[in-house]
């Protein structure tokens, strides 16, 4: 049997409809922004697969801090020992993270981190003895994982329309823009003064599988504010902003207002290992320190600070601090803002939208959703061009690894000005 073959037999890929007898691409190896295909194809990868590759695939720093790591330690049970490693990246993040944060803990992927933050922050009240404090605020459209509590809070679509009966309720508001912000703010006001919110979840200044929706960091600011004199949790969702993608190391860091807990993954080993982390405020560690062995936060994984994913994040890290790391995040910036003045006034392209190093182009269609079939139409095309682009329905985007060249970047734009052109 060929890979190919094998793969039918075996194996169930994610968010892909089996019907197809549409063969996966096989990836033999990896290097930079690079993909090499069985074959000899070559794929520069636009979207950082999925959103991890922050430096690149194969970054020898990386390896060898994993290779490293692995000739010592690979992994040891979290509960009752502890390990370099874990503590070493714990203490990083702590650095560049604001006062309020001093606790790490660690999970396995974005989905938990953000399960962890929502247990945090309603067993912060339980412990307190305040049981009515149950209630979640977040914005419609949001997406936070695929695991039960994260389909609740995330928004109700296709995704998780078969699981609907069993997830619980949350109070969705829109995205604020400048047009409904007063009554965002007017609306969230009336919930808080409920007294049963327990804490605000969001995806700071983007929200990733909506389509890339941006919404300003002044309006987020205010609302989060408002929480936070009402003593609500907020709890900010940096699973895909974190790292570098919106400009700064963290989306809040936009914000005055800083987030109570922080949830991050994905980026966080650049692609190497899979690693989840929930950075929470010291007021809510505390509430857990008790002789009363019920108040423990009962919550852990097999893998829990892995000592290789902690290693390959900590490695990782340090090449994000790096100047040229951050001159190449800044150069990114700027040749998607130059690209987008290209654009932005072709009658194909219905809005453009950057953050950083997010760029996205919503093209003109009838339908606006992540069933558009010209979502099908542009990955293909790409394909064939030598480009991975994964595109959410009408909605093309661009999340580069920050070691991609100003050629290669060029040559991304081409191919979506080329596919734009065509369909005029």
């Amino acid at each position: 049997m060929t890979l190919s073959e094998k793969d039918k037999a075996f194996i169930w890929h994610p968010f892909t409809q089996i019907k197809p007898d549409n063969a996966p691409i096989c990836i033999e190896k990896a290097q930079g922004a690079t993909l090499f295909a069985t074959g000899g194809k070559t794929y520069i990868d636009g979207i950082s697969s999925w959103w991890v590759n922050l430096h690149g695939h194969a970054h020898p720093y990386i390896a060898a801090a994993i290779a490293q790591q692995a000739m010592c330690l690979e992994q040891v049970i979290f509960a009752g020992f502890t390990h370099a490693p874990a503590i070493d990246l714990a203490g990083l993040l702590l650095e560049h993270l604001p006062t309020p944060f001093s606790k790490v803990f660690y999970s396995d992927n974005g989905s938990t981190a953000v399960e962890v933050g929502l247990k945090m922050a309603l067993q912060y009240w339980h412990n307190q003895g305040i049981t009515h404090k149950i209630k979640i605020i977040s914005f419609e459209n949001a997406y936070h994982g695929d695991t039960f509590g994260a389909m609740s809070v995330s928004g109700r679509s296709a995704f998780n329309a078969p699981f609907n009966p069993l997830l619980f309720d949350v109070f969705a508001l829109p995205i604020p823009t400048d047009a409904n912000f007063q009554a965002i703010k007017a609306q969230f006001q009336s919930l808080l003064e409920e007294d049963a919110v327990a804490a605000f979840l969001f995806e700071p200044l983007v929200q990733g599988a909506a389509g890339m929706q941006m919404y300003k960091a002044a309006h987020l600011d205010e609302l989060v504010g408002m929480a936070q004199k009402k003593q609500v949790i907020c709890i900010a969702d940096e699973v895909m902003t974190g790292f570098g993608r919106t400009g700064k190391l963290f989306a809040m860091d936009y914000l005055t207002h800083k987030p109570d807990i922080i949830c991050l993954s994905k980026g966080i080993t650049g692609g190497f290992m899979p690693l989840g982390v929930t950075v929470c405020a010291q007021k809510i560690y505390e509430t857990f320190i008790s002789d009363d062995v019920r108040k423990t936060f009962f919550h852990g994984h097999s893998y829990t600070a892995n000592p290789l994913a902690c290693a390959a994040a900590k490695a990782s890290f340090e090449l994000l601090l790096r100047e040229d790391c951050q001159k190449a995040i800044e150069r990114i910036g700027n040749q998607h803002a130059r690209f987008a003045a290209t654009i932005k006034n072709h009658p194909f392209v219905k809005g453009v939208r950057q953050t950083g190093t997010i760029l996205a182009i919503e093209l003109n269609t009838a339908e606006s959703s992540y069933f558009n079939t010209i979502k099908d139409t542009f990955y293909a095309f790409c394909l064939e061009k030598g480009v991975l682009l994964r595109p959410l329905g009408n909605v093309i985007y661009i999340m580069p690894p920050y070691c991609l060249t100003d050629n290669e970047l060029a040559f991304i734009y081409e191919v979506i000005f080329q596919f734009i052109f065509n369909c005029k």
